[in-house]
């Protein structure tokens, strides 16, 4: 059976508590990402920043708003799994919640990261190995 660890994204970008959320919305719009783990000095998880975070944030002064802390923003404590988890686990939170990323730790520190993305080029690979070619 599958693994978190087999499928997630191991090259994550992350940010700490006291990083300005304008960075992170930078990080979000130069990586095509929809969150950010957020991570202590020793990369243990201790939130999450997406875009909802701060879209739900909009009526802030926009010029208070980018200078903030991602600490008044982010979501805690984030939901994660641990790398030997079921992939079926994860697949099930991200059906029955309304998030698209998950982050992905071992021993609390991050590791990887799953998204919705990140299942589906598993399950098109999956499909492409049995797809037989047309002949003409």
């Amino acid at each position: 059976m599958l693994k978190a660890r087999d499928i997630m994204t191991e090259s994550v970008f992350y940010v700490k508590p006291n990083t300005p959320v304008h960075v992170a919305m930078e990080m979000l719009v130069k990586y095509n990402i929809s969150g950010i783990p957020v991570v202590d000095d020793n990369i243990t998880l201790v939130g999450i920043i997406s875009e909802k975070d701060m879209v739900k944030s909009h009526a802030a002064d926009l010029n208070d708003l980018v200078n903030r802390p991602v600490s008044d923003f982010m979501t805690q404590p984030a939901i994660f799994f641990e790398e030997n988890e079921s992939i079926l686990d994860v697949c099930k939170c991200l059906t029955n919640n309304d998030f698209r990323r998950v982050p992905v730790t071992s021993s609390g520190r991050v590791v990887g990261i799953i998204s919705r993305r990140d299942i589906i080029i598993r399950m098109l690979k999956a499909a492409r190995a049995h797809i037989k070619p047309v002949r003409h």
